[in-house]
């Protein structure tokens, strides 16, 4: 029996479990695959909303907060493991916005910085984009971090932390629910207890809540992306256009994402979003057309109205509890979540007003 039985083990459901470890909590963390191998890995890693002025509050005031502590993560996680989850502050440049008044107007209200540039400060920081460019929107604080390394280095966190049993390729049959309460969860081999369970399982959560008769609106978004292994300084920042954008590692590799398809739990890549990838890569920055595609994936993003996640108490159950519904930030948000999530379960004052994200009302 745990103090806390959290379900899925990707970047939420780990800074769930580092989170509660640290109080003194005992944790058990279990996931169908290994860590961080759904939706955490196959993101981009932008530390921002795509566009975030076309949010609303409540995302905001999540990806606020996890902007600023991703610096601190990022360099504890470096220290505890010795492995480095890449996270690079070189900011994004945004081409061919057309509600540009109403991002420049976002940014002054809720302080961040941005601003419009011209073509020869665009083509001085990257002359590796396609010409034709006039103008960009130029946020200089934003970071991308590497989310395969964060998985890593994260997982290694929950290996070397002893207060949390980590359970990996092991999948939830279902609740076990009784007066009440979820009082655990099934596998295949084994039944698991814990005091408070922890659904943060991403697209699958709605369906573990379902036999318990709540549709949670939660659904499978499948997104597919492409790396292409190019020399390092081809690109520098990451760059957005017409909805999808170029991401760089620190090995040179160029990530292209990415699409958007409501097409239930397939994460089949198809030749036609691998030509349109491709595409949308040249139109960006030509130069890639004589680099190799070193890989192409998919993965399914947990959607949900507005992209606004439920972070909270499950109604009807006394100690069941959810983290998800991150839909295309969960990278972008994690921190922030985790920490909301902790705070409540805790008892502690809590660092963002946690009203937006309860499932109440919403479900």
């Amino acid at each position: 029996m745990s103090d806390y039985l959290i379900i899925g083990a990707g970047v939420i459901g780990m800074l769930t479990a580092r989170e509660l470890a640290q109080s003194g909590a005992e944790v058990t963390l279990v996931d169908m695959n290994n860590c961080a191998q759904e939706a955490s890995w196959a993101g981009g890693g932008i530390v921002s909303p795509l566009y975030p002025w076309r949010y609303s509050d409540p995302v905001t005031a999540l990806a606020t907060w996890s902007q600023t502590s991703y610096i601190h993560l990022a360099q504890q996680l470096l220290e505890e493991t010795g492995l480095d989850p890449e996270l690079r502050q070189k900011g994004m440049f945004m081409v061919g916005v057309e509600d540009a008044e109403e991002a420049l107007a976002w940014g002054r209200q809720y302080q961040k910085p941005m601003e419009r540039v011209s073509s020869d400060f665009l083509y001085q920081k990257e002359p590796g984009l396609a010409s034709g460019c006039d103008s960009a929107l130029w946020m200089p604080e934003v970071a991308s971090i590497r989310n395969p390394r964060l998985g890593r280095s994260l997982r290694r966190s929950m290996e070397i932390t002893a207060n949390i049993n980590l359970i990996e390729q092991s999948k939830v049959e279902g609740l076990i629910a009784k007066d009440g309460s979820v009082t655990g969860v099934r596998l295949a081999d084994q039944t698991l207890s814990g005091n408070k369970v922890i659904l943060a399982a991403g697209a699958w959560s709605g369906e573990l809540l379902a036999p318990l008769g709540i549709e949670l609106p939660v659904e499978p978004v499948k997104g597919q992306m492409m790396v292409f292994k190019a020399p390092v300084g081809l690109i520098n920042r990451v760059v957005l256009m017409e909805g999808r954008y170029l991401i760089p590692r620190n090995d040179g590799r160029i990530l292209v994402g990415s699409t958007l398809e409501r097409v239930g739990f397939d994460k089949q890549t198809t030749e036609e979003a691998k030509a349109s990838l491709y595409q949308t890569a040249i139109n960006i920055c030509p130069a890639l057309e004589g680099y190799e595609i070193e890989h192409h994936w998919a993965g399914l993003r947990p959607g949900s109205p507005e992209g606004i996640p439920y972070i909270g108490g499950v109604p009807g159950y006394d100690n069941l509890y959810i983290n998800a519904g991150h839909y295309r930030n969960g990278l972008v948000l994690a921190p922030a979540s985790t920490r909301l999530l902790a705070d409540l379960l805790l008892s502690r004052q809590p660092v963002i007003a946690p009203a937006p994200y309860q499932l109440e009302g919403r479900v």
